[in-house]
């Protein structure tokens, strides 16, 4: 089979493979869309050391076409969107039959879409700082694929007043189309926003935008981190100062999740999906990639450069 490799040299390059077969607990999919995330660049930099090469590749869209011990074999031929651990940028991939749900309803394109990015966004509302009626949210990184989605997860939830934090005006333009009241260029924050406080706040970022956050946290707030986009150098806060002003901070780490607790991430991402397929929320797939183009799409994401969600297309 065709597969793009991660080499030694921090390289893309088509090869071929022999193809897998699945294992206990897991099916085989024939790959037509993977979706794009930022754990590409994660790898590529290597946050995340892997022997190489390495087929990365955390998101397939496709269809079964085998099954290991202990996977009903009615699932061969199902159309399905898959969270992998690797190998997703390949004409076939294994994933978890736990991590693998029925899409058959999406187009392929929007369930290679759906990802880790949907679940991620579900959890960060609704199973981690658990959103209320009234309340008021400050988005980071609100023009990504997480940040389009937890706006519109934070509405669905009852959230009084959402507002987003982008890179530049052309992301401000487009991160207001999903519901943000406002939405505040990196360099506008936190001034514009005055002495405003909110209950929840979404960081990505780390670095000073994380004490910035803690500032802005009302009291009985919570500050949800979920990465480290500008820097991995680690943040000191002080656990004395959050009990006193009786702030929260807490952190989401799905990777983790699937491996200590897939059972808890199935259910987000299949509640998640059924909200996807009502319509209720949309997955905006901004940006289709051929095989050759992959490492340019994966630095556009490290650069900041993209919008929604990037999928490369494989079949």
């Amino acid at each position: 089979m065709k597969a793009i490799v991660l080499d030694t040299d921090d390289q893309f390059r088509l090869t071929d493979l022999d193809e897998p077969t699945p294992g206990p607990g897991q099916v085989a999919i024939g790959v037509a869309y993977a979706g794009i995330q930022y754990g590409d660049v994660l790898v590529r930099n290597g946050h995340f050391p892997v022997p190489r090469p390495f087929v990365p590749g955390f998101e397939a869209a496709g269809r079964i076409i085998a099954v290991g011990d202990g996977v009903d074999q009615a699932r061969i031929g199902e159309q399905a969107t898959a969270l992998t651990s690797a190998g997703a940028y390949a004409e076939v991939v294994l994933a978890p039959a736990a991590l693998t749900f029925d899409a058959a309803a999406l187009d392929p394109r929007v369930a290679a879409g759906f990802g880790w990015v949907t679940p991620t966004a579900y959890d960060l509302i609704n199973t981690l700082t658990r959103v209320r009626p009234g309340e008021s949210v400050l988005i980071h990184a609100a023009a990504g694929g997480v940040g389009t989605l937890a706006v519109q997860f934070a509405k669905a939830a009852g959230a009084d007043r959402i507002v987003g934090v982008v890179g530049n005006s052309d992301q401000a333009d487009y991160a207001a189309n999903f519901g943000y009241h406002q939405v505040l260029v990196r360099e506008e924050f936190p001034d514009a926003l005055a002495d405003e406080h909110f209950e929840m706040i979404l960081d990505p970022i780390g670095g000073p935008t994380r004490h910035a956050n803690l500032e802005r946290l009302a009291p009985h707030g919570r500050l949800a981190v979920y990465g480290n986009i500008a820097t991995f150098e680690p943040v000191e806060i002080s656990v004395n100062d959050l009990l006193m002003q009786g702030k929260s901070l807490l952190t989401y780490n799905s990777n983790l999740l699937s491996q200590t607790h897939p059972d808890r991430l199935a259910d987000s991402a299949r509640q998640a999906l059924q909200l996807v397929t009502d319509g209720h929320v949309h997955i905006d797939i901004t940006a289709e990639y051929e095989p050759a183009d992959l490492g340019a799409a994966i630095q556009r994401l490290a650069d900041g450069a993209t919008r929604g969600k990037s999928i490369l297309r494989i079949a």
